[in-house]
């Protein structure tokens, strides 16, 4: 058997690389859904901080800043 047909009979049967560009594709689709989740929630996770904010500092001030002054 020549040297090409063995080389092409291991590389036929290895699937190790296979295994790789499959792990790649999975990362990808995996950061591709939380791109897309990101987009479609970003502006009411941007809204809900917003509120925190505003509650946080409602609340010290109504407590007189006590709590930045200890």
């Amino acid at each position: 058997m020549s040297k090409l047909a063995k080389f092409s009979s291991r590389f036929l049967r290895d699937e190790e690389g296979a295994t790789a560009i499959e792990y790649g594709l999975l990362a990808a689709l995996i950061a591709v859904a939380i791109i897309t989740t990101a987009g479609f929630l970003g502006d009411e996770i941007d809204q809900t901080f917003t509120n925190v904010e505003k509650e946080l500092a409602a609340a010290n001030k109504d407590n007189g800043g006590e709590a930045a002054n200890k």
